[in-house]
């Protein structure tokens, strides 16, 4: 290959790569269409496998994509040479030996990297790498050929970096709406006598009966966001109203019905988030009978998101402790919901309530309102369990605690729904919803952690403290990474959390056990 021929091949290649990435964050699908490319050119002597590898800000190479080899969570094998310990990327293509070991091979194989540099506005930001016959040397044509793919190569992954990060962009204008119009909810909370802990589970309950109706995602996602709006109709209920500890008089709830609509009127537009939210606040209290309020609406002419909202909300006040009546066993509550089919609720929705349960229950041991028991035997339904996830629970992994367990297993169920994401390619945007997910849980596990801690005087909560207070700085510190580089943060997050999680469990949280035994 000459110099014309290669600089042919470079337009060629350039040309192809960027009408075959026009999606342009798919890197697993740029090393495809590079080695489709290249096996055009036979002068190259390359194997059929490669991967990039990409920095995080600590210096710390990731495999982000690869082309005929296993994928960086399948197997452990490790990157060890002197370019990948080394955080300054190299200015032009270079060859190096590494020996890889995996489960496949112990002692070890020899393997010889083509590492192609990817610089961006002047920083190195890793390489993509190809493999060749042991005995491969790099000539002066193909090193000229090879620099310059690499800056061609550089730009298309800058594509890719700056179409996840407007994802991540829009995502957060969008949170930003989302909060303020969760503010309004909280606002009616705090009005109230009912909890926050009220708005968590009446909203994940929704959610898991939503999950059983088989609603679609994005009808999900409302719910989620819409559904603490439920009560904001509350702001304008007078105290004398609102705070009474006892019954109601007839014309005191004839005042209180009022929230749905004045919910209603707060929440007005025509936004898709916005109508899901005053479809909810303004519906939630209507009936499948046509006897609720405030418009008398019946059957399948109330939103359905509102009649969800109407099973999760009444099931959580039947069951919960309120300064006026005492909880009525769960059993009890769900019986008569059963009960309400095709008169107060939707028979459809009632019949998913009935299918969640299991679900159900468990959320409400994870939002609860009193101190974490150390000795409570939990009695809950089987989950049926995922298949195929990437960390399994451990029953050796017990702490000893039932609800302190059922956390952990719901931790481990939010990290394997981060491994999905990841995995199956469906974007930075929801890696970001998980990531954010997972720090609004694991405060919640901490604080309520603490909690019990503190009240039963544990003598390691000191050091319980300061591990999860860093372990939140540390995911605040990767839902910022998103931001720089978002093609390698999420694989940098997906295995922190894994490791930090199953060391945390087994090397501090068992201690815990203490305090059952005591």
């Amino acid at each position: 290959m000459n110099k014309e021929e290669e600089l042919l091949a470079i337009r060629k290649l350039v040309f192809e790569l960027t009408i075959a990435s026009h999606s342009g964050s798919d890197l697993d699908s740029l090393l495809d269409n590079l080695f489709t490319i290249l096996n055009s050119l036979p002068d190259l002597p390359l194997e059929q496998r490669g991967a990039v590898m990409l920095l995080n800000p600590r210096g710390r190479y990731f495999q982000v994509a690869q082309f005929g080899m296993s994928p960086s969570w399948e197997t452990p094998m490790q990157w060890q040479s002197s370019a990948f310990g080394n955080p300054q990327v190299a200015h032009c293509c270079q060859t190096e030996d590494i020996l890889f070991t995996d489960t496949d091979c112990p002692q070890g194989a020899l393997a010889r990297m083509l590492l192609l540099p990817l610089h961006i506005e002047q920083q190195g930001k890793g390489y993509i790498v190809l493999f060749t016959p042991t005995n491969y040397t790099l000539n002066p044509v193909h090193a000229d050929f090879f620099n310059d793919l690499a800056r061609a190569l550089s730009g298309l992954v800058q594509r890719s970096l700056i179409n996840e990060t407007l994802c991540i962009r829009e995502l957060e204008l969008e949170e930003a709406r989302t909060e303020a119009i969760r503010s309004l909810g909280v606002a009616s909370e705090y009005r109230d006598n009912e909890t926050g802990w009220h708005i968590m589970r009446m909203t994940n309950f929704a959610q898991a009966i939503a999950k059983a109706l088989h609603l679609p995602e994005d009808d999900r996602e409302l719910l989620y966001i819409a559904a603490p709006m439920h009560d904001v109709g509350k702001i304008g209920i007078a105290d004398a109203v609102l705070l009474k500890p006892g019954k109601l008089t007839p014309e005191e709830y004839e005042v209180m019905k009022s929230h749905a609509e004045i919910g209603a009127k707060i929440l007005a537009g025509n936004d898709a988030l916005i109508k899901a939210a005053r479809d909810i606040a303004g519906s939630h209290h209507e009936r499948w009978d046509g006897k609720g309020y405030p418009l008398g609406l019946a059957g399948e002419n109330i939103p359905l998101l509102a009649r969800i909202c109407a099973v999760a909300d009444v099931f959580d006040a039947l069951t919960s402790t309120r300064p006026y009546k005492e909880p009525w066993p769960v059993d009890t509550a769900h019986d008569w919901v059963l009960s309400e089919a095709g008169k107060h609720f939707d028979p459809a929705v009632v019949r998913a309530f009935d299918d969640a349960m299991p679900e159900i229950l468990r959320i409400r041991e994870l939002y609860r309102d009193d101190i974490i028991d150390p000795k409570q035997v939990l009695t809950l339904p089987p989950i049926r369990r995922r298949e195929n996830v990437w960390i399994s629970w451990d029953d050796n992994l017990n702490v000893g605690i039932d609800t302190i367990d059922e956390h952990h297993r719901y931790l481990f169920d939010l990290i394997n729904d981060l491994y999905a994401v990841v995995v199956n390619k469906r974007g930075t945007r929801q890696v970001a919803r998980l990531i954010r997910s997972l720090d609004a849980y694991a405060k919640i596990h901490f604080r309520a952690e603490e909690q019990m801690m503190s009240h039963y005087a544990y003598d390691g909560i000191g050091r319980q403290l300061h591990q999860h207070h860093a372990f939140e700085e540390k995911i605040g510190e990767f839902y910022d990474e998103l931001h720089i580089n978002p093609l390698v943060a999420q694989f940098d997050v997906l295995a922190y959390m894994r490791d930090w999680l199953i060391h945390h469990i087994r090397v501090e949280d068992a201690q815990l056990a203490s305090l059952a035994r005591n």
